[in-house]
């Protein structure tokens, strides 16, 4: 074999990896995508920023930025609350709004009243900015809980601790959390 061909060789050679590492990337995309899109938005509130969780969580995990898991799915559901719950915590410091959402404020659902619409939206925010107060793993079982609606027992599993240290931080975190939307619905009217 002369020089020219050995190049070749080795040269398809080293894609072989590139090539089962984006494979088996566009397998878990396909598989995981429509679960982590949907457990960003429901912590961060909006199609955008639930998009944009989801894309960085896929490139992080193409760009292997991070060790080799060993349960992909629970790994890029984990990775979407928490980035999600990073949106959130970001969009509390910036405080700011974008007009496009005043759109959002029309209804769409028969026989809801417009101010009853503009609570929940309002309801619905601050728990959002207070979820995004709690510490990260009290943020992350609240999340897992109530909005996606995992049993304690799960979300033991899944973080790698007894269900026993999840009821309690979830006790602590629904007690903040109540503590903390008296005081922003106080502040806000």
């Amino acid at each position: 074999m002369n020089s020219q061909e050995q190049g070749n060789v080795s040269t398809a050679a080293a894609n072989i990896p590139l090539m089962e590492h984006n494979s088996s990337l566009s397998r878990l995309f396909a598989e995981h995508y429509r679960r982590v899109l949907i457990a960003a938005y429901r912590i961060a509130g909006n199609m955008a920023d639930a998009e944009d969780v989801a894309q960085t969580v896929f490139l992080r995990l193409g760009n292997s930025e991070v060790v080799e898991v060993g349960n992909a799915g629970s790994y890029l559901y984990r990775a979407a609350i928490n980035g999600s719950l990073d949106v959130v915590r970001r969009r509390r410091l910036s405080a700011t709004e974008p007009l496009e959402s005043a759109a959002d404020l029309t209804s769409n659902a028969a026989g809801a009243s417009p101010e009853r619409e503009v609570s929940n939206r309002e309801l619905g925010r601050l728990l959002r900015q207070a979820i995004g107060e709690l510490p990260p793993r009290a943020a992350e079982m609240f999340a897992l809980r109530y909005l996606e609606e995992l049993s304690n027992g799960e979300i033991a599993k899944l973080v790698g601790t007894s269900a026993a240290v999840v009821a309690v931080t979830l006790h602590h975190a629904r007690s903040r959390l109540k503590k903390r939307l008296i005081e922003l619905q106080r502040g806000t009217r």
